[in-house]
């Protein structure tokens, strides 16, 4: 396994879109919230429990956000959330032009993970032999 060679990537910067999700954009930003809110926690040493205690948010949705089941969660439920918590947001928008749907569709056809020790790679995708992702 040693003298394997692998082929390394550069990731678009948002594992999402990498892995093709239609919502992309929407997920890396309910995960980027969901990691403020986990900084909270820690920073103040509080359990869930104690954070529901606080917010009035239920312990349970805590939880959740632990554990990055973060389906049932809006992005202004989490905004929210963040604000209960003594945090403000601040989001800034830049809109760039996305490539087409089928352009996009065809390139992720050849989308293998990189595998390392048997365990994925985060973020990096095997380029084929034209150096396409």
């Amino acid at each position: 396994m040693k003298s394997e060679k692998l082929e390394l990537v550069r990731g678009s910067g948002n594992v999402f879109r990498d892995l093709g999700h239609e919502n992309a954009d929407a997920e890396q930003f309910k995960a980027i919230l969901a990691a403020e809110i986990i900084k909270a926690l820690d920073l103040e040493h509080l359990t869930v429990r104690a954070a529901h205690g606080r917010t009035g948010i239920a312990a349970a949705d805590f939880s959740r956000i632990r554990n990055a089941d973060l389906g049932r969660f809006t992005l202004d439920r989490l905004m929210s959330i963040l604000n209960r918590l003594g945090s403000r947001v601040e989001v800034k928008v830049r809109v760039r032009r996305a490539e087409p749907v089928e352009q996009a569709r065809k390139s992720m056809a050849s989308f293998q993970p990189i595998r390392s020790r048997g365990r994925t790679l985060s973020g990096a995708v095997r380029e084929d032999r034209q150096g396409r992702v």
